[in-house]
């Protein structure tokens, strides 16, 4: 016992313990993460197709094999949910140099998307194309949707998704589009494309990534009533309220006080 109780007041006892506890932690984290994504539900077929895709369609700017160059982002650990944004929204392959990549009419279709996802997800791990269930509205709380939008998004993409200005040339892109899939919008907030932060499940979860989507599903329909001044939120009405309410309330003052005289 007496040797027990010194080896507790070791002066390398408080290191030993320290290491043990980064130990556990790291053991932990490994157990209860959440996996990223793999190539594993890919077929080898489907790699290989993707693979001829990217030597004739990407590889120009981004390397033969993937890793990029100076000017321009490696592909490696994207994962295939950076792919099917980029692809599936026609921002990649790029139409020309800018200060962001355009939204334009896909080049490829479907297949060939996953196909290029697949070969890009078998360089690295990274972030899964979202499933059905993930990006589903209809299971998602607009309420909840609209706080998170608020605390995360608003700032760049305007209080009801409509997009605004950035720095240098560069824009927040309206999210009210009728081409901006839910599932785009999902991707979009697991990869932080081009000026967009990244939000893994540890800042939003998926459960709120759906609530978020359903949020911006609602403000589609439209069906508030009234104007929607720019759809700029309380600037705007602020600034009606302001400006054209307290202008004509000078201007009936000012007709009655003339009116008097």
């Amino acid at each position: 016992m007496k040797a027990l109780a010194a080896r507790r007041h070791h002066r390398l006892a408080p290191v030993v313990l320290l290491l043990l506890a980064l130990l556990a932690t790291g053991g932990l984290y490994a157990l209860l993460a959440p996996s990223p994504a793999s190539a594993d539900s890919a077929s080898t077929q489907d790699i290989e197709t993707g693979e001829k895709l990217f030597q004739a369609n990407c590889a120009t700017c981004h390397g033969p094999s993937a890793t990029g160059t100076d000017d321009v982002p490696s592909l490696v650990g994207v994962g295939a949910a950076a792919v099917d944004f980029q692809v599936s929204s026609g921002r990649m392959p790029m139409q020309s140099n800018g200060p962001q990549a355009i939204r334009k009419p896909a080049q490829f279709d479907a297949e060939q998307t996953a196909q290029l996802a697949a070969y890009v997800a078998s360089l690295g791990t990274g972030p899964t194309v979202p499933t059905d269930e993930q990006v589903d509205p209809a299971l998602g709380d607009p309420a909840t949707g609209a706080a998170v939008f608020r605390t995360n998004c608003a700032m760049c993409h305007n209080a009801v998704g409509a997009g605004g200005a950035l720095s240098e040339g560069k824009f927040a892109p309206s999210l009210l589009e009728a081409d901006v899939t839910d599932r785009q919008i999902y991707e979009a907030m697991q990869t932080g494309p081009q000026s967009m932060p990244v939000f893994n499940d540890a800042n939003i979860t998926p459960e709120e990534k759906r609530d978020v989507i359903a949020y911006i599903e609602e403000q589609r329909d439209g069906s508030a009533g009234g104007l929607s001044l720019g759809s700029l939120g309380p600037v705007s009405e602020g600034l009606w309220a302001w400006v054209v309410g307290l202008g004509l309330l000078i201007g009936a003052a000012v007709w009655i006080g003339a009116k008097s005289s």
